[in-house]
């Protein structure tokens, strides 16, 4: 069972606004996973660094959710985290896309469900949520 975190729902981020998550991993983590979207089951981005997991070694992998139907995953092969280490990650949310801003490195990952707003966030894994902010 993957430990849960705090889940936010209602956030409203439009595009030209950005989230940013701050906290600690976990010093034997395996990974983690931030969940960005409408609701629990539509997930317009779901982020989840792989230190060691199905398969992984230090990739960032990451995909949408609709419903029960994943789409293409995407990997990234910068990976700026550290076990034990503290995170702190930037989703900016644009018309066509969500900007990831990592320590030294951004990507884009495409709204493939066209979604207008992102409601929802969570956190799941070897992560501890310290703050959430947004603007």
């Amino acid at each position: 069972h993957v430990p849960q975190g705090p889940v936010c729902t209602n956030l409203g981020l439009k595009p030209g606004q950005r989230l940013t998550v701050k906290g600690k991993i976990a010093p034997n983590a395996k990974s983690f996973v931030m969940n960005l979207g409408k609701d629990a089951t539509l997930l317009g981005l779901h982020f989840n660094p792989r230190f060691d997991a199905h398969g992984d070694v230090n990739t960032i992998v990451c995909n949408s959710k609709k419903v029960e139907e994943w789409g293409a995953e995407h990997r990234e092969t910068v990976f700026p985290f550290q076990k034990g280490g503290t995170a702190e990650i930037t989703f900016g949310v644009n018309q066509n896309d969500v900007t990831v801003h990592l320590p030294g490195h951004q990507f884009t990952f495409p709204n493939r469900l066209n979604l207008s707003v992102f409601d929802y966030f969570d956190t799941q894994g070897d992560f501890t949520l310290q703050s959430l902010s947004w603007e």
